[in-house]
């Protein structure tokens, strides 16, 4: 993914330098100093992405296949779900280029490579943008269906759930294609931080208030029963481990990659830097491992959905 001028993989693998094997050692970087590196071969990260591709393509063909499952929310956890697969596939493909040419097995010239490599970023950048929004709209459609409960079937219209993924999908594809014409301008940089940071802060301030929410209706059904607090408490241990494993597992993944544009930004040429730039595929394979636990989280906890997986598996269309 074009992040810097350097980091074209594509292009450079032209160079036919070795891949690097999977390890965890210290690595010199411009000035001479050492420092950690974690390598990260492109052939686990063609196994990543194959898997969040097959995984997430389930899931697409699931929520396809069973009507009952074409509601708004669903709608939401489709779009995710496509959208992790094209963040995988992009990988794949790339990663897959990448092998051939370093094998002698496919040759082609710069300027296809050029090509071919500005189409792949254009696909992972705005399948990644798209990818938030969707976590983003999946919280948002959550919280209207706990403090919105009788008004939200009113409210979460599918036109409505259409039309917002319409508008999602076309901003994704429009500022991807500005990012990849513009990457080594500071301003877009700094853009695509900022949204990863509100992405962060609205799940966050969503998800905590739906778990108050949540805690003090417990307690309201305790207090009923005679049993306020072993319940209130029990509920309230429960939902922050749940919220803290959400959030966090979306922070642990994104956020590497972030932190790589924004050291981009801050300081570019400083060697401390640099040693965390060198471990750019490993924030990649941590986005990649975040499409395979999408699934898990939004999706394959529904009993309907798993029900109609299996048909999906076995075929019975």
């Amino acid at each position: 993914m074009a992040v810097q001028g350097s980091q074209r993989r594509l292009l450079g693998s032209l160079n036919s330098t070795p891949t690097a094997i999977p390890q965890l050692g210290l690595a010199a970087n411009q000035t001479g100093a050492r420092c950690l590196e974690v390598s990260i071969s492109d052939g686990l990260l063609l196994s990543l992405g194959l898997v969040s591709l097959v995984e997430n393509a389930l899931v697409v063909a699931t929520i396809a296949k069973n009507r009952n499952l074409h509601s708004p929310m669903y709608c939401f956890i489709c779009c995710l779900a496509l959208s992790d697969l094209l963040v995988s596939g992009s990988n794949v493909l790339e990663t897959a280029v990448i092998l051939l040419l370093e094998a002698g097995a496919l040759v082609a010239r710069a300027a296809v490579l050029q090509q071919l490599d500005n189409v792949i970023d254009v696909i992972t950048c705005s399948s990644m943008l798209s990818s938030l929004c969707f976590l983003g709209a999946i919280a948002v459609d959550r919280y209207i269906s706990i403090f919105y409960a009788l008004r939200y079937h009113s409210i979460v219209t599918l036109p409505r759930a259409r039309r917002a993924v319409a508008a999602i999908w076309v901003a994704s594809v429009v500022f991807s294609t500005l990012f990849i014409a513009y990457y080594d301008h500071v301003a877009v940089l700094l853009c695509l931080v900022v949204f990863f940071l509100a992405m962060l802060v609205l799940m966050a301030v969503l998800y905590v208030h739906m778990l108050a929410r949540a805690c003090q209706h417990a307690q309201g059904i305790a207090r009923l029963h005679k049993r306020q607090r072993p319940v209130h408490q029990g509920f309230g241990l429960k939902g922050a481990v749940t919220l803290t494993i959400l959030l966090g597992i979306f922070f642990l993944c994104w956020g590497p990659f972030f932190l790589h544009l924004t050291l981009i930004v801050l300081c570019p040429e400083h060697p401390t830097c640099g040693c965390i730039f060198k471990n750019f595929n490993l924030f990649l394979a941590l986005i990649i491992c975040n499409a395979i636990i999408d699934p898990l989280i939004y999706a394959f906890h529904s009993q309907e959905l798993r029900r109609t997986l299996k048909e999906v598996l076995t075929c019975s269309w």
